[in-house]
């Protein structure tokens, strides 16, 4: 029983305290109250107002950098992939803008058979001794290739074929010191012999004395001889160098083609070169 009371003084206590102040606040006594502890809270109120916004910014923000680190990735491997392509396109154009240079030379020079496009001589390989001026080719007896046949680009003789193999072949270049060319001067026709030195350029020999030559004149080959076709543009002459109590003048040439940066080529398949002096024997043997 005595629990029971309490509990109901308890619960009346409290009812009346309820009554109380909700008739104090009708009657106007609690609002300094009310006042004075909104004054007192408000510090800590605005304190845990700043809090929350201060949290939440900080969320946005990251969620705002996430946003943007994936945006980012995103763009980066989208660039990545552009990139690639452009390079893709960039090797197609280059590719396409050889052919094309490639096919203007076998328009302008018809006399001559070349290999197939797959033939177009792209250089796979380099002689390691760096002592010799070859070239690898991706071509051999199977595509109809042959050893001397001529190798030209759009721009010029290349030099001739010395060895071949199934499915390619080796090309000895114009630039390698065992390398010999009857040439002609475009403009005075003197003939000489154009060779390649040590040091990757081009010397005409035996130029006879009174032959006109001048810093800027074409040379070509000659056909003499029958080792390459005449009219092939080999370079041009950049020094004469001429000595009165020499029998023959020389001359510097510089060649059009760049063998620094070869990549298509043509062999001239057609071109049979003929050996005059061993023909000529031949024929005198066979006469007596």
């Amino acid at each position: 029983m005595t629990a029971t009371r309490n509990r109901q003084l308890y619960i009346g206590i409290v009812l009346a305290i309820l009554l109380l102040g909700f008739a104090l606040d009708r009657l106007g006594y609690l609002s300094p109250v009310r006042a004075y502890v909104q004054s007192v809270l408000a510090p800590v109120q605005q304190a845990m107002t700043s809090v929350g916004q201060e949290v939440d910014a900080s969320l946005e923000q990251t969620q705002s950098i996430q946003a943007l680190q994936a945006q980012n990735a995103e763009l980066e491997a989208l660039n990545n992939k552009l990139a690639v392509e452009n390079v893709r396109l960039r090797e197609v154009e280059r590719e396409n803008q050889l052919l094309r240079q490639l096919l203007n030379f076998t328009r302008s020079n018809p006399q001559f058979n070349y290999q197939p496009t797959t033939v177009k001589g792209r250089s796979i390989g380099v002689d390691p001794t760096n002592l010799l001026f070859f070239v690898y080719v991706d071509v051999g007896m199977r595509d109809g290739v042959a050893k001397d046949m001529p190798v030209v680009t759009e721009r010029g003789l290349v030099g001739r074929v010395t060895a071949v193999g199934p499915n390619s072949a080796q090309v000895l270049m114009l630039i390698d010191p065992a390398s010999a060319v009857n040439a002609i001067i475009q403009n005075s026709r003197a003939t000489g012999i154009v060779r390649g030195n040590l040091d990757g350029t081009l010397l005409m020999e035996r130029i006879p004395q009174n032959e006109t030559v001048n810093p800027g004149d074409i040379v070509l080959t000659s056909g003499l001889g029958g080792n390459f076709p005449d009219k092939l543009v080999i370079g041009q002459v950049t020094q004469v160098i001429q000595r009165d109590q020499d029998m023959f003048q020389s001359a510097r040439i510089r060649p059009t083609v760049d063998f620094g940066e070869l990549e298509a080529m043509l062999i001239i398949t057609s071109f049979e070169p003929v050996d005059f002096e061993a023909e000529i024997q031949e024929a005198q043997e066979g006469g007596q």
